[in-house]
């Protein structure tokens, strides 16, 4: 399986780098099933995270017609008082300048691929929301944003990782960890995501959540 970390200017760190190692991880472990390329939008470039003078370098162009796995990460910046007036480096502002690039059209394509799935991390939820692409379906992202997410549409869940099939996305940032353990798990298998928990000596946190099972019921005892 090929998987594609999508960067763009102003992504946080953290959301790409944790889940850039655990799937590369998972890559070295099993002699080639997976391969992690970090990608952008417009291709080969550098591409300026959210804290200055850190940059990461997408060694490709997005391709969903040769990935399996496309994640998006969040971005790092200012988090707004609800009276201040919009800077460059809100974090809303940050990902708000995704939807006048080419890659709310690729995502879409993403999304629309038969057997492609598409995570995030944090605020990536929000990429996809704020162009439309997820409207009425689960999903999380940090825990500020959450109102945000439900105002575009989607059905916002409290939850660490939300599974809704070929859509997989993860609450705040170090939840990238858990996200690509349990994409290893759903896609490689559990002997390899355990592979990779006991070498980076990280045991994934919360229960995933998918649309199943029985539905608990309001005002139960402890």
């Amino acid at each position: 399986m090929h998987a594609q970390i999508v960067l763009f200017d102003g992504f946080d760190p953290l959301d790409v780098i944790a889940p850039y190692e655990v799937l590369g991880a998972g890559a070295m472990l099993t002699d080639g099933l997976l391969e992690v390329e970090l990608v952008s939008a417009e291709g080969e470039r550098d591409v300026p995270s959210g804290i200055a003078a850190l940059s990461l370098r997408a060694t490709g162009g997005l391709e969903p017609s040769r990935a399996g796995l496309v994640l998006v990460p969040g971005a790092l910046g200012r988090l707004p008082d609800d009276d201040d007036e919009p800077i460059d480096d809100d974090i809303p502002v940050i990902l708000g300048r995704t939807l006048d690039t080419a890659l709310p059209a690729l995502l879409k394509e993403c999304l629309d691929r038969d057997g492609l799935t598409v995570a995030t991390v944090c605020g990536g939820s929000l990429v996809l929301a704020m162009a439309g692409l997820i409207e009425g379906r689960p999903a999380t992202t940090h825990h500020l944003g959450m109102d945000v997410l439900d105002a575009t549409g989607a059905v916002a869940v409290d939850a660490r990782v939300v599974d809704d099939g070929d859509l997989v996305t993860g609450s705040s940032v170090t939840s990238g960890l858990d996200l690509g353990l349990y994409l290893l798990e759903r896609e490689l298998g559990p002997k390899v995501a355990i592979a990779v928990e006991k070498l980076i000596a990280h045991e994934r946190r919360g229960t995933v959540w998918r649309s199943a099972g029985a539905e608990p019921t309001t005002g139960a005892r402890s």
